[in-house]
């Protein structure tokens, strides 16, 4: 059985909701990083999450931002794009995960959305030594910036097919990445894969991203 906990993760000068969910025999953890008004409880970010916990994969999913900057990103939607602000707590988040006694010594993987797949990869920038892979869906990797370069886990780029804006965004990241990557156009899929089976592929494709390089 699962093992299934709310917390909340210190980050600097902050502590950040966070829920987590560690099945039994876990292999490795995987952390999402959530953006543009989304947050931890994200029925799409919890129907990926349900599938890499069918694939024995433990998931910490947090609030990049506390409720108090919820509220004033909901009206200045400024804070979603405050690249740096999101990887420093996402980093945090990292940092404190691998101390935990249920996720010590597992291999680390980021997921992102949107312009918390920038956040993604900058702290897997930060974090070589910690991040085995990156999965971003329908995101912003382009907003990473120079951080692309410096990237060295794998990293596929998850897009939808309807979605023409973000996919020439995601593959002008792409060839910025030296690490290995991939990035995969989703047929029928707009930017949210709200199409019947999209985001089932799309996390049927993160659970073998993960599975592939989280070793």
């Amino acid at each position: 059985m699962a093992q299934d906990t709310a917390t909340r993760v210190p980050a600097v000068d902050v502590a950040l909701d966070a829920d987590v969910v560690v099945p039994a025999r876990t292999r490795a953890v995987v952390l999402f990083a959530h953006g543009s008004g989304s947050s931890r409880l994200s029925p799409r970010n919890r129907t990926v999450a349900g599938r890499l916990h069918a694939t024995g994969l433990a998931t910490v999913l947090a609030d990049l931002l506390t409720k108090e900057e919820e509220q004033i990103d909901a009206a200045t939607a400024h804070l979603r794009f405050d690249i740096a602000l999101l990887s420093r707590r996402l980093t945090a988040v990292v940092d404190w995960a691998v101390e935990q006694p249920e996720l010590d010594g597992l291999p680390v993987g980021l997921c992102g959305a949107s312009t918390g797949a920038a956040a993604a990869l900058s702290t897997a920038a930060s974090r070589p030594e910690r991040v085995g892979a990156v999965v971003s869906r329908g995101g912003r990797p382009e907003l990473a910036g120079n951080d692309l370069a410096e990237v060295r886990a794998p990293t596929l780029l998850l897009v939808g097919e309807l979605d023409p804006q973000v996919a020439e965004l995601n593959a002008a990241a792409a060839a910025d990445l030296r690490a290995p990557h991939e990035l995969r156009v989703v047929p029928g899929a707009g930017h949210l894969f709200a199409e019947p089976g999209a985001l089932d592929r799309v996390a049927a494709d993160a659970a073998g991203w993960f599975d592939t390089h989280l070793r």
